[in-house]
């Protein structure tokens, strides 16, 4: 039965329940805005009660006027992301240099979600060289040269310099090209006088011979002066001759033109050293600056290879080309040497997720092999002539390899990093490849790879942002970045690591002085050994699952239907932090690659392209099929 309800003898309509609680939620808002905006004008002032206490706390003052109007405005009008930079692009992997790189997060800066903030390539100091093309040689013989100006170009360029070969192209351009061809000159001055003039055609900079390598840390002060770029006296080395020399561009003319006029001279030297009169001149008034001999710098010139490795001393004189190859593999081998006795503590393939991480670190891992075993040399027990008291490498003893959880910064220790997307480390650490928005949000940890990365060193109650800083500083800080290499599981690793390191890596595994049953059953064989420290090891089981869901996550990057996509946004979104790092990797590794390859490519047009990589380089890809 209906009632009908009045008000003042008149009918009032019934009204649903639903626009009953419409209406009075309409009432509440209206009366909280009422008492927000008129409430406060409506109390009086009152005397302080702070005069009446004892505690008197001072609080921040806020600036009148915040930086940006609208800088705490969720609805702030849209604004341009900075121009796009030449040459910021590679693949998916994009990125803007910028000073402002250690931003927690890319896009406050780019606008643009997958743009990275990278630091700024640091201008590499030009070191310049000099062959001469153009003389004529057998094809042994060539290739023999241009296996030594490679391996000297890798090695400056790990360095951090750029290595120009120059040749006769640069010494005829030179206006005391004339003066010099009217000299009667004996063939070893007129060869060391052409590369003089190479090289004060290109102003200040460092000359030194392709036998000149650098065998030391980057830290190293000489290293690092050379790096500068800023060299005011014309400089050489004790003990190195004609291996290195530094100076402006006004010091070398200078000592240029006193060489050219030093008639006497001319016809009794066989170097540029020798036409320089510093003997009979006060030391102010010196050209050349000598300083010590430094610890940094091997040179392999004849004298040395003659009292050092008398081996290949005898196979050059006996077969030029032989002996110039057996001496660029015995320069290889010290480089590797020389590395490997830098990092004492071994070498660290990064693992923060242990139980089922194994395929994703395994190319990593197979890096971790190769640069920890002994490089191939002629002479194996042999050392850098810089470093008579080296360590040479044993078989027996190989450096060290763990797989730690978490980043550790030393210099001892080299630095290998794995950095997964998140949705490949979702589907490997749930070890399934139905994960959805629901298993995100309610059973997945926020950021677990870059939080379980930075634990040592942030602990644990820190938010993404410190830690993210924390990373990037571990990939591109000015020192940091030459005791670590990171990549990404979704991509094989570069074929050209070389580069990265500074000599030929070793391709093949070699055995590590230790017997195993001489059995074709691998069921006899000894299983690897492992450091207890380094959490479990897959079995072939899980690993083949592993591999299988690596698969399906790399395959998810590169196409997917519109839920997929929704799914990597939810994931993203999720892991912001690990998002970050993992976009940063990606993006610092992809222009170190950029920047040596447009080198490379530009220096190719000079010198007849002498120390290019002959072929195609073996790559590292398929590594997962080896286990």
């Amino acid at each position: 039965m209906c009632f009908q309800r009045s008000l003042f003898g008149k009918p009032v309509p019934n009204l649903p329940p639903r626009r009953i609680s419409v209406l009075l939620s309409t009432i509440a808002v209206l009366v909280v805005i009422t008492l927000v905006f008129t409430l406060p004008s409506s109390i009086p002032s009152a005397p302080s009660l702070g005069r009446f206490t004892d505690h008197r706390i001072s609080l921040p003052a806020l600036p009148k006027k915040l930086p940006s109007p609208s800088i705490l405005n969720p609805f702030r009008q849209a604004a341009h992301p900075p121009p796009v930079q030449k040459n910021s692009t590679s693949g998916e992997a994009k990125w803007f240099s910028n000073w402002n790189w250690l931003s927690p997060f890319s896009s406050s800066v780019t606008l643009d979600e997958n743009r990275s903030l990278l630091p700024p390539l640091f201008p590499r100091a030009p070191i310049y060289t000099y062959y001469d093309h153009t003389a004529v040689k057998d094809e042994a013989l060539k290739e023999a040269q241009n296996a030594l100006l490679l391996t000297w170009r890798r090695a400056w360029w790990a360095q951090g310099f750029k290595p120009i070969i120059l040749s006769p192209a640069e010494t005829m351009n030179n206006p005391l090209y004339t003066e010099l061809q009217m000299k009667d000159l004996n063939e070893q001055l007129k060869t060391d006088m052409s590369r003089w003039l190479a090289w004060e055609n290109m102003g200040s900079g460092i000359l030194c011979n392709y036998m000149t390598l650098p065998m030391g840390p980057q830290e190293d002060p000489l290293l690092t002066f050379l790096r500068n770029g800023k060299y005011v006296k014309l400089t050489r080395y004790s003990g190195l001759d004609n291996g290195i020399f530094v100076g402006s561009s006004a010091a070398i003319t200078a000592a240029v033109k006193e060489s050219l006029a030093n008639k006497q001279a001319m016809n009794t030297t066989t170097d540029f050293i020798g036409t320089i009169n510093d003997k009979e001149v006060d030391e102010e008034s010196r050209t050349f600056e000598v300083d010590s001999k430094p610890d940094s710098i091997a040179y392999y010139d004849n004298k040395t290879v003659t009292e050092k490795y008398s081996k290949i001393a005898k196979e050059i004189q006996d077969d030029p080309a032989k002996g110039l190859q057996a001496l660029n593999k015995l320069m290889i081998s010290h480089l590797h040497t020389t590395w490997q006795n830098r990092f004492s503590d071994g070498i660290a393939v990064l693992k923060p997720f242990p139980e089922h991480m194994s395929a994703a670190v395994a190319p990593a891992r197979k890096l971790a092999d190769f640069l920890a075993q002994c490089p191939e040399s002629p002479m194996p027990a042999s050392c850098p002539p810089n470093k008579p008291k080296c360590n040479p490498c044993v078989s027996s003893t190989p450096l060290v390899i763990s797989t730690p959880p978490n980043y550790i910064n030393t210099s001892t220790l080299y630095t290998i990093g794995t950095v997964p997307h998140p949705y490949t480390m979702a589907v490997l650490s749930a070890f399934r490849d139905d994960i959805d928005v629901r298993w995100i949000r309610r059973e997945s940890e926020r950021d677990p790879w870059l939080t379980k990365l930075t634990k040592l060193l942030l602990g644990t109650g820190v938010s993404g942002a410190p830690r993210v800083v924390k990373f990037k500083e571990a990939v591109a800080g000015a020192q940091e970045m030459y005791h670590s290499l990171w990549v990404t599981p979704e991509k094989d690793l570069p074929h050209d690591l070389d580069w990265n390191f500074g000599f030929t890596i070793p391709r093949n595994a070699t055995d590590r002085g230790k017997s195993e049953t001489p059995v074709p059953g691998p069921e006899r064989r000894p299983q690897p050994e492992s450091d207890p420290r380094d959490g479990p090891v897959a079995t072939p089981e899980e690993f083949k699952k592993e591999k299988d869901l690596l698969k399906r996550a790399i395959d998810f990057g590169k196409a997917r239907s519109e839920p997929e996509e929704k799914l990597r946004g939810a994931i993203e979104k999720w892991n912001l932090a690990d998002t970050e790092a993992w976009r940063f990797a990606r993006a610092f590794l992809a222009r170190s690659r950029v920047e040596r390859l447009q080198w490379a490519e530009q220096e190719k047009k000079y010198a007849g392209g002498s120390g290019a990589e002959r072929g195609k380089s073996e790559g590292w890809g398929r590594w997962f099929d080896e286990r």
